[in-house]
């Protein structure tokens, strides 16, 4: 028999992380304009749709093949391919047999698809106002198999007893949920198809306002109640340790939110409602490595550094004259970097961290994952976009992105304060 408490609670955290998606359908949607909501929000709910099916039919056995070796050679160690490719299905015949874990197999596997998901899911952010949504399904099948779901073994696929396992895992990286696999994989996707698709109409600094703030902090508040579950229902059950997640998960957003207001503040003059939810996410992100690895108040240290450097980082796009249209690269590339190097220097965990005599040691093997991630999801990334701009087309045209693309794409419009037919 499992146990029922601790199968309950993937269970439920699943359902928590799948939430974050629409959450982020209204995060995103709040920030883009009028005319673009409706395609905006559907990146995300196709994404869903797209990798649920994908994740079933195959992701989960590239993600947690049992043939990784920790040798780092061979398409079988990097790409975890085997002979359980498309077996998920015999995890059915596990669900009433008994397990070390105390939970189904199969319950994990649950879990794991959101995470896939929700990756995914934050491309989007970079494209927002101008990516077809035909060519966006195709780039997002292809970027999880080849990208998200070999990543996810490498990082995700731990080594039982030294044996096995991605190649990062085994090396020792310590990403609690998902620092380099979800966040610093989606914002270099992100980076690359930006510049793949190239500037908006008008791309200028102050051009684009949000056109609904409630709706951006509508989705903030959905993303850090599922983000719960996203880091504390990565320890798989109920205890100390997701415990700890679950209060570096409160207190380092909590954090991210005033270092970005300060320096908003200082910068513009203003505290906005968007720059609270924009903090509330970066801190949410910078921990996600680290959720199970610092004590609360090196947590709190992590949010207000990386609610403050993401804040500022934001504007590197136009200086650097790339259009991240909802600061993918600002929040999620550089939160996450941020986050899985903190790692490095303050981790208890172990005395792994610089700071707890743990040398630096711990910081290589960080630096190690977050560059090896960040290249091939780039490289990788900018060419299946290359490719997908030059045969379909990725990007609508400029006469359908100013008249706007939820009409000229999905023949919908998010608010009709008018019916014509009084």
């Amino acid at each position: 028999m499992f146990d029922q408490g601790n199968t309950a609670y993937v269970l439920i955290t699943a359902a928590m992380v799948l939430l974050m998606t629409p959450g982020l359908a209204f995060f995103y949607g709040g920030l883009v304009k009028a005319k673009s909501v409706i395609s905006m929000m559907m990146l995300s709910f196709g994404a869903i749709g797209l990798i649920g099916v994908l994740w079933v039919l195959y992701g989960y056995s590239i993600a947690f093949s049992n043939s990784g070796s920790g040798n780092f050679v061979g398409i079988q160690g990097w790409f975890g391919i085997d002979s359980t490719l498309f077996s998920l299905n015999a995890l059915v015949d596990q669900a009433h047999s008994a397990t070390a874990t105390g939970y189904p197999t199969i319950a994990f596997a649950a879990f794991q698809a959101t995470f896939a998901i929700i990756t995914v899911a934050l491309i989007s952010g970079a494209i927002a106002d101008r990516a077809k949504f035909g060519a966006w399904m195709v780039f997002a099948g292809v970027w999880a198999t080849v990208v998200y779901f070999p990543v996810a073994n490498w990082v995700f696929n731990l080594p039982v007893k030294g044996v096995g396992g991605g190649w990062l895992a085994h090396m020792g990286l310590i990403d609690f949920a998902g620092g380099t696999a979800v966040h610093i994989n989606a914002g270099s996707a992100g980076l690359a198809l930006a510049l793949v698709l190239g500037k908006r109409v008008g791309f200028a600094k102050g051009a684009y306002k949000p056109h609904n703030p409630p709706f951006v902090m509508l989705g903030a508040g959905l993303l850090w109640f599922g983000w719960f579950g996203f880091n504390a229902g990565s320890e798989l059950g109920a205890d100390g340790t997701a415990s700890l997640a679950f209060i570096n998960t409160l207190a380092a957003p909590a954090a991210a939110v005033l270092g970005w207001l300060i320096i908003e503040k200082l910068r513009d003059g203003k505290a906005t409602s968007v720059g609270a939810a924009s903090g509330a996410v970066a801190g949410l992100v910078a921990i996600t490595p680290a959720c199970a690895a610092l004590t609360p108040f090196w947590g709190m240290v992590l949010g207000i550094v990386a609610g403050a450097v993401c804040c500022l980082a934001v504007d590197l796009k136009f200086k650097l004259g790339f259009d991240d249209s909802l600061d993918v690269v600002g929040v999620h590339l550089i939160g996450g970097i941020i986050g899985t190097l903190f790692i490095g220097i303050f981790a208890y965990q172990g005395s792994v961290g610089l700071i707890y005599g743990g040398g630096f040691k711990q910081l290589g093997i960080q630096a190690l994952g977050a560059i090896s991630v960040m290249v091939y999801s780039f490289v990788l990334a900018f060419v299946i976009g290359w490719i997908i701009q030059k045969t379909m087309g990725f990007r609508i045209t400029n006469e359908d992105e100013i008249a706007g693309i939820d009409t000229a794409v999905h023949g919908e419009e998010g608010y009709v304060l008018l019916d014509e037919r009084v």
